[in-house]
């Protein structure tokens, strides 16, 4: 079994990106993310502390806009168009999801396309499905490609089932897959036969939500598990894969922590360099 971590893939990604940020302060400009923070959840704080972290590193820029959660929906959507006019600012992330009543839809057709470097927005979401690589997908979907890639992964002809169908990694990273010329079959929790049509795939890509759920009963030997999932069991954190129960029967496989989730803050980072170059080079 090969174990693919995370922190091989964040160094390519910050080796690469740290050329592009020298040669844009050689032009007097400083890649910068505004990050919109609404209420105080823990896992946005956590996240939050991983993109200054990422960035710093990186010789990059972070501005956090915390609001209040009992924030009205006009005063977001006047902080986040400010956030599009501001030409000091090239990515702009909202914290996902919004606390009620802020209408998630609403601020999906305000963020400007070239500084959504999460996806958010419905331009960004259209390009994506229409197999486009003007806009930015999500990066934890971006991530996972980012991954296979480093690891030589290949998807062309394969059969990749992907498990989880929200708008932030599931149906995005089907897409991505399916750009790749890979047979993309996407499940949920509601699947009939799921651990059927698991231990059909090439590539297994968890992403439901739900601790441990793919046990020795979904996979295969030979195949490539993706474990995307986050989710608290105790005091710990658990992915959506039972990896101790399955890493010794397949070919490789990404640990919880250390894996997939290492690697989003920097394709964040990635995205909003890529959108710094777009923009003055």
């Amino acid at each position: 079994m090969k174990e693919l971590r995370g922190m091989p893939v964040v160094n390519a990604i910050t080796e690469k990106v740290k050329k592009d940020i020298t040669l844009l302060k050689e032009k007097g400009i400083l890649p910068k993310l505004a990050v919109v923070r609404i209420g105080a959840r823990e896992d946005d704080i956590s996240y939050e502390k991983g993109i200054l972290k990422r960035f710093a590193a990186a010789g990059a820029e972070v501005g956090v806009i915390a609001l209040p959660a009992e924030t009205p929906q006009d005063e977001v959507d006047d902080t986040v168009s400010s956030l599009n006019d501001d030409k000091k600012v090239h990515g702009i992330l909202i914290f996902r999801p919004l606390p009620k009543p802020l209408s998630q839809e609403k601020l999906r057709d305000i963020i400007a396309a070239e500084k959504d470097v999460d996806c958010m927005g419905t331009i960004n979401a259209a390009r994506l499905y229409e197999g486009s690589r003007d806009g930015y997908a999500p990066c934890t979907a971006e991530a996972v490609m980012e991954t296979l890639d480093f690891y030589g992964i290949e998807l062309k002809g394969k059969r990749a089932v992907v498990i989880g169908r929200s708008l932030v990694v599931g149906k995005p990273l089907a897409m991505l897959l399916l750009g790749r010329d890979a047979t993309v079959t996407v499940c949920h929790s509601k699947t009939a036969n799921l651990a059927d049509e698991c231990r059909r795939a090439d590539v297994l890509i968890a992403c439901v939500g739900s601790a441990r759920m793919v046990d020795a009963s979904f996979t295969h030997p030979g195949q490539i598990v993706i474990d995307v999932g986050i989710n608290m069991v105790g005091d710990k954190l658990a992915g959506d894969v039972d990896y101790e129960a399955v890493a010794d029967k397949v070919e490789a496989i990404t640990p919880v922590p250390g894996g997939i989730g290492t690697v989003t803050t920097s394709v964040l980072l990635m995205n909003t360099v890529r959108s710094a170059m777009r923009m003055f080079v």
